[in-house]
């Protein structure tokens, strides 16, 4: 099968090579990938800068989505079954072993490249806005990079449990976007002083709830603008920037900042719950995955430096199927 393999540090020492076929155990299927999404996680696994950190040389990737080809007897899942999954690594090939309760039926209708976001930001904005704290039909939730993956799933999410959703991009093409997807209100976070917009929008209330999975500079402002008992969540830090959170702030507005973070062995029976809102609210027709860039998968290195270099929105992926226009 083909292969991107990382035996170094690093995208450009990727090497596109020809692999025998994975082996899969009694509790697992083997998928034959359709499509692969990319995630910042990639870029940071691949560089050494992740908490998971496979011996090299490994294949990255982590979501995908495709048909089942065999199946173990103690998967669930049956040949032909169409699914999308999180996998610890392996995604970027032809084939690749998916545990069966990681797995996520693709709905008839959704096309593997749209099922292929469900497995990682839908499910990461689900935890984030119903399990790591719950989100109130009219309280205001601010998105911070909402135009990217994690941040259209939250504002899809959050407009559908009823939220005033208030989304921050940059730029007037990306919060367009982001509108489309359901948000009320939109602010260009590159502008000097947007957290003063986002007061009057809110009549100095300010956000109930902060989704940020971008940290650095937004972040810092973002806090500022924490409503009284207000919840700050913490996703990830796709700007390379740590942030220090001042606590004082938390203190004065009595107010939190709460870690997202899931695994499937720890946290089975919450994803499970998960996993019923996803279904429910993509029967519901809440959940429109937006499918930003598409690459050929001889192209992998190039949609990497695109991601990382933020000039994609939404999900990013690459087709194993039939050469991308890319």
């Amino acid at each position: 099968m083909r292969a991107w393999r990382s035996a170094l540090p690093g995208i450009d020492d990727l090497e596109r090579t020809e692999a025998a076929l994975p082996a899969h155990t009694a509790d697992e299927v083997l998928v034959q990938v359709e499509t692969a999404a990319l995630n910042f996680s990639d870029l940071l696994m691949i560089d050494d800068r992740y908490q998971v950190r496979p011996p090299r040389p490994f294949i990255p990737g982590q979501e995908v989505a495709g048909t089942v080809v065999a199946a173990g007897e103690r998967s669930g899942l049956a040949v032909g079954d169409r699914v999308a999954s999180k996998v610890l690594w392996g995604g970027f090939a032809d084939y690749v072993p998916v545990r069966g309760d990681m797995a996520i039926r693709i709905p008839d209708g959704m096309s593997a490249a749209a099922a292929s976001a469900l497995p990682v930001v839908y499910t990461t904005s689900m935890v984030a806005l119903t399990e790591s704290t719950t989100v109130k039909a009219g309280e205001t939730v601010l998105v911070l990079a909402a135009a990217g993956g994690v941040g259209l799933a939250a504002v899809e999410i959050a407009r559908h449990l009823g939220a005033r959703v208030i989304a921050a991009a940059g730029g007037d093409d990306k919060c367009a976007l982001a509108k489309e997807h359901g948000a009320h209100d939109t602010l260009d976070y590159r502008s000097e002083g947007w957290g003063e917009q986002l007061k009057k929008l809110t009549g100095s209330h300010g956000a109930d709830v902060i989704v940020d999975p971008v940290g650095g500079a937004a972040a810092k402002e973002a806090l500022r603008v924490l409503a009284w008992e207000g919840r700050y969540l913490v996703v990830g830090f796709t700007s390379g920037e740590i942030p220090q959170i001042p606590a004082n702030r938390l203190l004065l507005k009595r107010a939190s900042a709460i870690g997202v973070y899931w695994n499937h062995d720890r946290d089975a029976e919450m994803l499970t719950r998960v996993s019923k809102r996803l279904t429910a609210f993509m029967e519901a027709g809440a959940i429109r995955p937006h499918i930003g860039a598409t690459f050929a998968f001889d192209k992998l290195p190039d949609a990497l430096r695109a991601l990382g270099d933020r000039k994609t929105t939404g999900k990013v992926t690459i087709s194993l199927t039939q050469e991308a226009a890319r």
